[in-house]
C-alpha cells in the first residue's frame, strides 16, 4: 500500500513537470514566432498543447514565490489552473479525456493562454497502474493461500499445546497415553524444572496471552505436584509411626509377652489401639482419594438439616461427658447426601471436642438465610492463630505438633468436610481467637420442604 501510494505521487509529480516543460517550451516559441496560424493550430493539437489570446481576467492559482526561481522566467508568474471539459458528469475514463492544464503568461503587452491535455500520458499511466494492479492482486491471492499454510503449519504444535493445557484446566480423568502425550509436548518447551516459565515480556503479542495460560498450566501443575509430594510424604509418615509402635510391641511379645500376662495385655491393647488409628487414616485416604478421582457415588437425598445436627448431638452427648454441649436449631431442609453431611458434621464437632478443655462449652446451631442453610459448631478451646486459619483444609496440616499428638488425629477431617461441603455446592467459613475459641460454619443450599428422594450421581 505504501508503495502504490508513493508510486501515485511520483507519477502526479511528474506528470506536473511533464506539463510545466511543455508550457515552458510553448511561451518561449511564443515570444520568438508569436501566435501560431490556423494551420499550425492544428498540428500543435497534435502535440498535446495549444495557445489562445487570454480575453478577461485570469483565474486559478499562482506558484508560491519560493518556488518561481525554478520555474522558467517565461511561466514563473503565470496563473494556473486546472479545467475539466465536463465537471457535472465526470468519471475515471472522463477525468483521462477531459482534464486540461493552462497557464496564462504574459508576453509584449499580450496575454495568452497556454493549455496542455495530457490525455496520452494519463492514458499510459492508467494501462500502466492496471497491469501493476492485476499483478498484485494476483501476488495477494497466491501469498493468503501459501501463507496459510505456513502459518497453520507453523502453528500447529502451539494449537496443540493450547488444546492440551485446555484439557488439563478441565475435571476430565486423564489416561496414562494422554498424560504421556501431554508431556512429550511439554518436553519441548523445558522438561528439567517444573519452575522453567516462559518469558511473557520477550513474546510476540499474539502469543503473550498463550505463553500465560501456559505458565498458568505450568503453575498448577508445579502446586498440583508438590501437594502430591508432601501429601505422599505425610501420609507415609502417618503409617510408618502405628507401624512402627506394631512392630515394636510384637517384638517385645515374642521376647518376654508369651509368659507375662501383664505385658501380654499391654502389648494387645496397643496393637488394637494403633491398627484402629491406621485402620481409620488409611479409609480416610481412600475417600479422598476417590474423591480426587471424581468416583464418589452419592445418594441425594432431601431431608432436614436441624433434625441432623440434634441426631449427631445425641450421639456425642453418649460418648462425651466431659463438655457442655448446646444447641440452637430452626427447621431447614437440604437436598444432599445425608450420610456424608453427617461426616462433616462429625468432623467438626470431633474437633470442638480434641480442642475444648473438659467443662468447656461446645454450641451447635443451624439456621437459613439468603438460600443456604448454615450448620455451625462453636467451642471455647484453645483457638487457632490468624496465620494458621488459611492452611487448616489442607491434608495432614496441624497447627500444634504436639498437641496433635496428645488429641489423635492425622490432620485429615478438615480436607474431607471441605470436600464433602464444596461437593453439594456450599462453603464454609471459620473464625477463631487464641484461648477464646473457634467457630466453624459450613453453608449447604437449601431445598423446598415438599420433595422426592433421589438416588444416583451428584453432579457439581
Amino acid at each position: 500500500m505504501i508503495l502504490n501510494i508513493v508510486l501515485c505521487l511520483v507519477s502526479a509529480a511528474g506528470l506536473i513537470v511533464r506539463a510545466e516543460q511543455t508550457v515552458s517550451a510553448a511561451a518561449e516559441m511564443l515570444n520568438q514566432t508569436g501566435l501560431p496560424t490556423p494551420d499550425s493550430e492544428d498540428w500543435l493539437v497534435l502535440t498535446g498543447y495549444s495557445i489562445a489570446l487570454q480575453t478577461g481576467e485570469a483565474k486559478g492559482f499562482q506558484i508560491p514565490k519560493i518556488l518561481q526561481p525554478h520555474l522558467s522566467k517565461q511561466i514563473a508568474s503565470g496563473v494556473r489552473s486546472i479545467e475539466l471539459t465536463d465537471s457535472e458528469n465526470l468519471t475515471a475514463w472522463g477525468l483521462l479525456q477531459d482534464v486540461t492544464y493552462n497557464v496564462t503568461v504574459e508576453a509584449g503587452n499580450q496575454s495568452y493562454r497556454i493549455s496542455y491535455r495530457p490525455q496520452k500520458t494519463l492514458q499510459i499511466f492508467a494501462g500502466m497502474f492496471a497491469i501493476v494492479f492485476l499483478l498484485e492482486l494476483i501476488m495477494l491471492f497466491r501469498s493468503i493461500f501459501t501463507s496459510a499454510r505456513m502459518i497453520r503449519k507453523t502453528l500447529r504444535p502451539i494449537q496443540e499445546l493450547a488444546e492440551a493445557a485446555q484439557n488439563l484446566s478441565t475435571e476430565s480423568i486423564f489416561e496414562p497415553e494422554q498424560l504421556r502425550v501431554l508431556a512429550g509436548k511439554l518436553d519441548n518447551i523445558n522438561a528439567t524444572r517444573l519452575d522453567t516459565r516462559i518469558s511473557v515480556g520477550e513474546t510476540q503479542s499474539e502469543l503473550k496471552s498463550l505463553a500465560s495460560a501456559i505458565n498458568g498450566m505450568l503453575d498448577r501443575i508445579n502446586q498440583s505436584y508438590r501437594s502430591q509430594v508432601r501429601f505422599v510424604s505425610d501420609a507415609s509418615h502417618e503409617l510408618r509411626t502405628p507401624i512402627s509402635v506394631i512392630q515394636g510391641y510384637a517384638n517385645l511379645l515374642d521376647r518376654w509377652g508369651k509368659k507375662d500376662e501383664k505385658t501380654l495385655q499391654e502389648s494387645i491393647d496397643a496393637i488394637k489401639d494403633e491398627t484402629a488409628n491406621m485402620k481409620g487414616l488409611v479409609e480416610q485416604l481412600l475417600f479422598l482419594a476417590r474423591g480426587d478421582n471424581n468416583t464418589m457415588t452419592l445418594l441425594v437425598e432431601h431431608f432436614e438439616l436441624s433434625a441432623l445436627a440434634e441426631e449427631v448431638l445425641r450421639e456425642t452427648q453418649m460418648i462425651d461427658d466431659g463438655h457442655q454441649y448446646v444447641s440452637f436449631v430452626t427447621p431447614v431442609f437440604i437436598k444432599a447426601d445425608k450420610s456424608l453431611v453427617k461426616q462433616a458434621a462429625r468432623i467438626l464437632i470431633d474437633n470442638a471436642m480434641k480442642y475444648t478443655p473438659p467443662g468447656k462449652k461446645i454450641t451447635i446451631s443451624v439456621s437459613g438465610a439468603d438460600g443456604y442453610a448454615r450448620l455451625t459448631v462453636q467451642d471455647e478451646g484453645i483457638g487457632i492463630a490468624p496465620e494458621a486459619v488459611p492452611n487448616i483444609f489442607e491434608r495432614f496440616f496441624r497447627t500444634d505438633e504436639s498437641r496433635a499428638k496428645a488429641t489423635g488425629g492425622a490432620g485429615l477431617g478438615l480436607s474431607i468436610a471441605k470436600w464433602i461441603t464444596e461437593r453439594h455446592g456450599g462453603y464454609i467459613e471459620v473464625l477463631s481467637r487464641l484461648e477464646i475459641g473457634t467457630r466453624i460454619s459450613i453453608y449447604f443450599p437449601t431445598a423446598p420442604e415438599n420433595h422426592t428422594q433421589i438416588a444416583g450421581k451428584f453432579s457439581d
